[in-house]
């Protein structure tokens, strides 16, 4: 089984409408994994069917048991986070600050402040009109410990595909170089980097690539909207020359990409020249891995 995980340094390259053409046009024998948690869209154009749903939790919260608390305040005292709030004599955790670190509840005397565990949000599992079982999530709005929520839906796609002898999980990673994209690329075998013509994009990139480098896998890139600027297109070729990263395709803006999604499609199965396109790419994927 071979993980292949597609990100960005920065949102709008392209990056989704990329896994989506790949999921496509790649081997059946391979499950789908929606990791950009945060903002999860790959299902938009894959018409999933949810088979179950799991609720995610993760993260923790400060409570206080009234009827044991004798108002001493030292919880106040130490919360770094400003959690503690003091109203008409009495403290409560203000839940929007409480950051979980429990500090609170080991000073209490009274013991009257527990952690409860939170809803932070749910993984899906989905068949899909490709007839590729997909992995997804949804991050509760200001939740937190997204990296968590990614891990668990690579990993329950991973244990599928072991369970079911598939050659490939295909991931969709989040955009950045924060926690969701280092919990992405954790034992994949190969990174393909989306990147587009312009000085953030190029800027981003590099930074994406020197954390790749830190796992020390494989990469290989795709320059997404290359006729833009073609200055920066070829100081981005320069700089895949210079770090020995496989350029796979040069991708000429295109309509058709807005309108497939538009239309809820892949861009591949939008267009058969951009179909073309991705089937090459798989190949070289293929050959890479």
């Amino acid at each position: 089984m071979k993980e292949i995980v597609i990100i960005s340094g920065k949102g709008g390259t392209g990056k989704t409408s990329v896994a989506a053409s790949l999921a496509y046009v790649s081997s059946q024998r391979t499950v789908l994994a929606d990791c950009d948690v945060d903002a999860s869209d790959l299902h938009l154009v894959l018409e999933p069917e949810i088979i179950t749903e799991e609720d995610f939790f993760s993260s923790e919260l400060a409570v206080i048991d009234y009827d044991k608390c004798s108002d001493c305040g030292k919880c106040n005292d130490i919360c770094r986070f400003k959690a503690v709030k003091n109203k008409d004599n009495k403290f409560f955790i203000e839940s929007n600050n409480c950051e979980g670190c429990g500090y609170c509840s080991h000073v209490c005397p009274e013991q009257a402040i527990t952690l409860i565990r939170q809803n932070d949000g749910k993984m899906n599992i989905s068949d899909t009109k490709l007839n590729k079982r997909l992995y997804h999530a949804e991050l509760g709005p200001g939740a937190e410990n997204s990296g968590k929520l990614v891990a668990k839906v690579k990993n329950s796609a991973k244990k599928y595909a072991r369970e079911n002898e598939l050659d490939y999980v295909l991931v969709d990673g989040s955009p950045g170089i924060g926690c969701p994209v280092i919990s992405s690329l954790s034992g994949a075998n190969l990174v393909m980097l989306v990147t587009e013509t312009t000085i953030t994009g190029l800027h981003d990139l590099k930074r994406v690539i020197e954390l790749v480098k830190r796992f020390r896998i494989k990469m290989c890139c795709i320059i997404n909207k290359s006729d833009i600027n073609t200055e920066i297109r070829d100081q981005i070729k320069e700089y895949f020359l210079s770090e020995n990263i496989e350029l796979v395709a040069e991708i000429e803006y295109n309509e058709d990409f807005p309108r497939s999604i538009s239309a809820g499609l892949s861009p591949a199965e939008y267009s058969i020249e951009i179909k073309t396109i991705f089937e090459n790419i798989w190949n070289k994927i293929i050959q890479l891995t």
